[in-house]
């Protein structure tokens, strides 16, 4: 009863308006001269709490053919200090910033003997662990197919949402730190513990794993075990999620429609990730919004509270700080 009551209270929250404390920083982050931005879902921050690595697709929404290094590391100003990737990725999707700085990215797609895997990269570009097999598509304890996203636990643990799509995965793989499989769960479906494209992961200071089950509409939270534990449904359809060390959790929603989510609006959500609360939203600039993808499906919030969304539809990166 104390959960449904608490649940209930929390969607009625969310029926009313948030404020929205910040403002738009328009072309923060500079690209070589004639260099365009293209697609990216992927942004975190490096542990120095100020440093933001994205993973861009090459000026475009894929990098097949391309050679621009689609890992980028920016300084607080906006200034491009580190690149690298080139050559190595189809379509560049999740990433996720180690403890120690090493710098993991998923590669979404497959094709030409390359995608379907997930790299690990020291913070100088050095590969240090592949996971999955180049090029290859399957659901086996080696094999991913459409990898979302990226997550490695404080313990060095490595979690990965597969799946991106009608005919991919639905699940989350786990491995020890030195790459070995240790279990997967998930299924298709809508039931507590299936999924339906696993978008995002984040962890909150009691470890517990947030997991975006964009198209069901929900974070689905588990241990790290894989023991489903709680759905939350107040931050909307989640692309991204980010959860700071003081537990504001940030969830961008770039896909919500008439069809898709009716009722509720695109942009980046903040609240609590201890009681799931919602304090406020940045809007989506796009109105109306495109059929497809709009504004930020990356998010990722730096220790000064400066928050950025990473742009698949505009091919932007935006920075939002406090009015």
């Amino acid at each position: 009863m104390l959960r449904t009551s608490r649940v209930l209270v929390l969607a009625i929250a969310v029926c009313y308006a948030q404020p929205n404390p910040y403002r738009t920083i328009e072309n923060w982050a500079k690209l070589p001269e004639g260099r365009p931005w293209g697609s990216t879902a992927a942004v975190d921050i490096d542990p120095d709490g100020k440093s933001i690595w994205v993973a861009e697709r090459c000026g475009a929404n894929s990098c097949a053919g391309k050679t621009d290094p689609p890992i980028l590391k920016f300084d607080s100003s906006g200034k491009l200090v580190k690149s690298f990737g080139s050559g190595m990725f189809v379509f560049p999707h999740g990433i996720c910033i180690d403890k120690d700085g090493n710098v993991w990215v998923t590669d979404g797609q497959g094709g030409e003997g390359k995608g379907h895997q997930v790299f690990k990269f020291s913070p100088e570009g050095k590969v240090l662990l592949t996971l999955g097999k180049a090029g290859v598509a399957g659901d086996g304890p080696d094999t991913f197919n459409q990898p979302s996203d990226v997550i490695v636990a404080p313990n060095g643990e490595i979690f990965v949402a597969d799946g991106h799509g009608a005919n991919s995965n639905a699940r989350i793989v786990k491995f020890s730190k030195d790459g070995k499989f240790i279990k997967a769960w998930g299924k298709k479906g809508s039931a507590p513990g299936e999924f339906n494209t696993p978008h995002a992961l984040a962890f909150d200071s009691k470890g517990r794993l947030f997991v975006g089950d964009r198209a069901n509409n929900r974070i689905q939270i588990f241990d790290q075990d894989g023991k489903f534990l709680e759905e939350w449904t107040q931050f909307s359809r989640p692309s991204g999620i980010y959860i700071d060390k003081n537990d504001i959790i940030y969830v961008s929603d770039s896909e919500s429609n008439a069809t898709r989510h009716p009722g509720w609006k695109r942009g980046i959500r903040i609240g609590s990730a201890k009681d799931g609360s919602v304090t406020a939203f940045i809007p989506d600039p796009a109105d109306p919004p495109p059929p497809a993808t709009s504004a930020a499906e990356g998010v990722a919030a730096d220790a000064a509270g400066n928050i950025y969304g990473a742009e698949v539809g505009p091919k932007d990166l935006k920075k939002y700080v406090k009015k």
